[in-house]
């Protein structure tokens, strides 16, 4: 199995952060929120055969680099779709069995929660899903084969994704998992992400830069 992690570039990450946080800011969050979740593939020793970065940042490629990722640039930025898209038709074309794609944007996640999606899954052909925490996205796809449906992410991928699984006769397995739920898009889901106490780089990183403060904790944490 492969992990695919798609990575935007940085100069325009996290737009509807746009509110809360500054250009800089922005860049220095995504920045470690991709670290987060590199760190929590790898921590998963040999549970995978490889790490997949699709990405056009040097930053994100330096990144890779660090942890013994392999990185294939896209012609262009075409979103999540496109990326894993491209992603898991290179690596079913070099004979991979299965894949799992996450975004770079779920700092929460841990690699206990990789292996439980991972472990969760069936023989092929076989889909495992992790959803947001609100049931419309999807941010965890795991997938035997890789193409084993037309992927389509966004806002509202949940349900299209498990249509797509079952129309190509395979039931979907769903988990749900608190850190791998949580992606950062908003000023909530970073309070929301402030209210799960977590030694992650993100975490550090609004500590650190005042961020935290400024957000303050005045509210419930979204999903719970």
């Amino acid at each position: 199995m492969w992990a695919i992690l798609p990575v935007k570039d940085f100069t325009d990450a996290k737009q509807r952060l746009s509110a809360a946080l500054t250009p800089h800011e922005r860049r220095g969050l995504f920045a470690v929120m991709v670290e987060d979740v590199l760190a929590a593939l790898a921590g998963c020793g040999s549970l995978f055969e490889g790490v997949l970065l699709i990405t056009r940042d040097a930053r994100a490629r330096a990144l890779a680099d660090c942890y013994g990722a392999r990185c294939i640039e896209e012609p262009a930025n075409q979103g999540q779709t496109a990326a894993v898209t491209l992603g898991a038709r290179t690596l079913a074309s070099e004979g991979v069995r299965s894949i799992l794609a996450v975004p770079g944007d779920i700092p929460g996640v841990t690699s206990a929660e990789i292996r439980a999606a991972v472990a969760a899954h069936g023989e092929e052909p076989a889909m495992t899903i992790v959803p947001a925490w609100d049931e419309r996205g999807s941010n965890c796809i795991i997938c035997s084969p890789p193409d084993l449906i037309p992927f389509s992410f966004g806002n509202d991928s949940f349900l299209p994704h498990l249509a797509a699984a079952r129309a190509a006769g395979v039931e979907p397995r769903i988990v749900r998992l608190p850190g791998i739920g949580l992606d950062v898009d908003n000023p909530d889901d970073l309070r929301a992400l402030l209210a799960r106490p977590a030694k992650t780089r993100a975490h550090a990183y609004l500590e650190q830069s005042g961020i935290a403060v400024r957000l303050g904790e005045t509210r419930e944490p979204v999903g719970g």
